[in-house]
């Protein structure tokens, strides 16, 4: 397996000159964060080396994943390939803008590229639920501050006091006193009378709106439920597809979680709940239960609920996810400003950081990569954070949190269910213990290497599947490290094969002291073998 820096850039939008005078300045500023420093000096540093040699290990040395969101800016070849390098692990793809057709041939473009390469990408599509949004064809219109609007429903053009969204009823949906925010917040407006077709506003705050941007309305007078019956015709087309995960938007409970068909994970997707309404705070628990993966969804998310108490919730939703054994993403405007700078803000670097803190197993860039002017540049920056945010995690402190919290994995009291949770804390101890700095398992469906990594453990889960989709979906799983591979074998040859394997890849150092679970056989029901062995020298 192919394993280095990969920080190759396709198109170089900026000198490297200027980019350094750029990091001298800001060195000079009073207040610049060591932690932002560090970071825009290891990003300068690995843009002048550019060493093909060392490919994939930026990959290796990072837990926390990116999902990077593909659009106009990142949909070809050339820029996806280079997009893996610099350390994308899941590609996302919106259903909101594009025909199932669309979708569908960028998700086979996107297996086609991933299977030219030597490392276990995730592609992700998200459907996009009952979102409300208003349709001003291309050119920007500005909605001035204290205009009176007028809101209908229809697929009109909207103009600057005529919004026309894509709901039914719409006036039926709103009250007199609501605040209706647009484009994540770029401009807002007031409720004052409401009839029967057409509810009038006045903007409250001016903004330039152009294209399809949201509309939001709180989610408690909507009567539309999630997923709607267009999500269901985008989910049965990607189904086929083999995509390797969907995320669905604006849950409410976890029964909105059943209503999409289909076999369960690994021989389906892996089903992410998006959190991004009051409903889905209240109902979290629900949700973790009937789902495989959550989104702290902070768009929506801010606009529904305080804003200020935005950060406390990312903390609440993280912790509930990781203590259920649960991956978690953390989105929206992570890396913001560089959809047309060169750089993040220090705040931006701050925020992607305190995710990391906070627990998170992935966080996402949208219109960074999607729209943005330097897709790839975006993505070495948000490896390098990353990077220098998981050297400063407090592991320890971590899986001591977890351990009073988590429950058997599964959550049920079946004998394999208590042997299974009581292998996958073992791992975590004894890689503790021996300061390991690689746990290995060999797993069918992922849930062991998921479990173990919930501990978030400072040594670096190597997870063994025979199985392409397994792996891929294990790409958004923290500190896991997927790779192909069979388990031939009983015992302590099953047990030896997996690692001189893993020796051969370049993976594990001979004579490295590691523990590694697995099943006792590969008709073992679950991993049942815990044990602990120095990679073979032969």
């Amino acid at each position: 397996m192919a394993h280095g820096l990969g920080l190759l850039r396709v198109n170089v939008l900026h000198d490297k000159r200027d980019m350094e005078d750029s990091s001298a300045r800001l060195a000079q500023n009073s207040g610049t964060l060591a932690f932002f420093s560090r970071v825009h000096q290891l990003r300068l540093h690995h843009q002048r080396r550019h060493r093909p040699d060392l490919q994939g290990i930026h990959h290796m040395n990072r837990k926390t994943k990116i999902v990077a969101t593909i659009g106009p800016a990142s949909d070809s070849p050339e820029v996806l390939t280079a997009l893996i390098k610099a350390g994308v692990n899941v590609f996302r793809l919106g259903t909101a803008h594009d025909t199932v057709e669309r979708v569908v041939a960028r998700v086979k473009l996107i297996q086609e590229v991933i299977a030219q390469q030597d490392t276990a990408v995730g592609i992700l599509v998200d459907l996009a639920g009952p979102k409300v949004r208003a349709a001003f064809g291309e050119g920007p219109v500005e909605l001035v501050a204290g205009t009176e609007v007028h809101i209908r429903s229809g697929e009109e053009v909207s103009t600057a006091t005529e919004i026309f969204v894509n709901v039914d009823d719409i006036a039926r949906n709103l009250v007199v006193g609501d605040q209706l925010h647009m484009g994540d917040g770029s401009a807002s407006l007031v409720v004052n009378t409401v009839t029967a077709d057409v509810a009038t506003a006045v903007v409250s705050r001016g903004g330039i709106m152009r294209g399809r941007p949201g509309v939001h309305i709180p989610s408690s007078r909507l009567t539309q439920s999630s997923p709607t019956p267009e999500d269901i015709v985008y989910f049965d087309a990607v189904y086929e597809a083999g995509v390797d995960m969907v995320a669905v938007s604006f849950v409410k409970t976890g029964r909105d979680m059943r209503a999409l068909g289909g076999e369960k994970a690994p021989r389906g997707p892996l089903l992410i709940a998006k959190i991004e309404t009051q409903a889905a705070v209240d109902n979290l628990e629900s949700i973790l239960e009937h789902s495989d993966a959550v989104m702290v969804a902070r768009g929506d998310l801010g606009l529904e609920c305080s804003l200020p108490g935005l950060p406390a919730l990312q903390k609440k939703i993280i912790a509930a996810a990781v203590a259920a054994g649960k991956p978690v993403i953390t989105a929206t405007q992570m890396l913001e400003s560089m959809t047309e700078m060169a750089q993040p803000t220090r705040a931006e670097v701050t925020d992607v950081a305190n995710a990391v803190f906070d627990g998170t197993s992935a966080v996402m860039l949208s219109g960074e990569t999607a729209v943005g002017h330097d897709p790839v540049l975006v993505v070495e920056t948000m490896a390098d954070i990353l990077v220098q945010a998981d050297a400063n995690f407090e592991h320890e402190a971590w899986s001591e949190r977890i351990e009073r919290q988590a429950q058997p994995f599964g959550a049920d009291e079946t004998d394999l269910s208590k042997v299974a949770f009581a292998m996958r804390t073992a791992a975590h101890r004894a890689a503790s213990a021996l300061e390991s700095q690689h746990i290995v398992t060999v797993t069918g469906t992922g849930a062991t290497s998921r479990a173990i990594s919930r501990f978030r453990p400072r040594a670096q889960i190597l997870a063994v599947t025979p199985d392409q989709r397994v792996a891929n979906q294990l790409a958004l799983s923290w500190g896991v490290f997927p790779t192909l591979g069979t388990a031939e074998g009983q015992g302590t040859e099953r047990i030896m094969t997996v690692l001189r394997n893993l020796r051969d890849q370049g993976l594990l150092q001979p004579g490295e002291l590691v523990p590694i679970v697995a099943g006792a056989s590969n008709s073992a029901l679950v991993s049942n073998v815990i044990r602990i062995e120095n990679v073979p020298e032969n």
